[in-house]
């Protein structure tokens, strides 16, 4: 049996995994971790024979986990991510073993076929030229995609539109889509959340909850609740929960 966490810091993606891989039978599911601190953490208590990390996750990334924890104690991993096209390029050049968003079980088998290979070989998944170089490719492609998405092609009705990204209020992940408010309407998008929030300007839009991003120009109020929860007001009086986290990216930005 393969000792396996999945680290991810949207729930539905977790278990989404988690169903996935329960075909599989030398699968044990020991852990599940939301951010990058939680599998530090556990990494360093416990042993495990298989990890799937997700590249995109708030404050300590995916690779800021390998970069922590060292290859040398990080056990096999195969990388889950949101990003697509040019970005997905630099695994495959580096034959780094990914899964991309929303994972499919054909893939996620040919994955852990591989794996399994590479353990039986006592091979490393890995290297730290792999690492780097993937490392480099990817944030160069996060860092170019500063030419944010300012628009969204959205149906509307029997037709499409381009809507501007400074009309839309908020954002509510709806499973592997997301709705994109305006006013009284609502738009659906084939993204994910962690997808989006990649794609959308931080200095325009922040990420308040799981299930939420807020246009800072439609916030007219925030709330604390204790230490853990608050809610936002925006300006046409909608309410939306807001969690720790999220007041810590509001915080942060305060500062800036």
């Amino acid at each position: 049996m393969l000792r396996t966490v999945i680290v991810d810091d949207e729930p539905l993606a977790r278990d989404l995994l988690r169903l996935l891989l329960a075909d599989h039978k030398d699968i044990e599911i020991v852990a599940q971790c939301q951010n990058g601190r939680e599998i530090i953490g556990y990494l360093q208590s416990q042993s495990v024979d298989l990890l799937f990390l997700d590249v995109q996750m708030p404050t300590i990334d995916g690779f800021g986990v390998v970069e922590q924890v060292g290859l040398r104690y990080l056990p096999p991993t195969v990388f889950v991510t949101a990003y697509h096209q040019h970005a997905v390029r630099a695994f495959d050049v580096h034959a780094v073993d990914y899964l991309t968003k929303p994972v499919n079980a054909e893939r996620l088998a040919r994955a852990l076929g591989r794996v399994r290979e590479k353990i039986a070989a006592k091979a490393a998944l890995l290297t730290q030229e792999q690492v780097a170089a993937v490392l480099s490719g990817l944030r160069t492609v996060v860092e170019g995609s500063s030419a944010r998405a300012s628009r969204f092609l959205v149906k509307d009705g029997e037709k499409e539109i381009l809507l501007a990204h400074e009309k839309i209020d908020w954002i509510e992940a709806a499973d592997y889509y997301c709705c994109l408010h305006v006013g009284s309407r609502g738009y659906m998008l084939r993204e994910s959340i962690a997808n989006l929030t990649g794609k959308l300007d931080p200095r325009h839009f922040v990420r308040i909850h799981r299930s939420s991003i807020v246009n800072l120009d439609r916030i007219r109020e925030i709330y604390r609740d204790g230490q853990t929860e608050g809610s936002v007001v925006l300006m046409n009086g909608q309410k939306l929960k807001m969690s720790k986290a999220g007041h810590q990216r509001l915080t942060e930005l305060g500062k800036g």
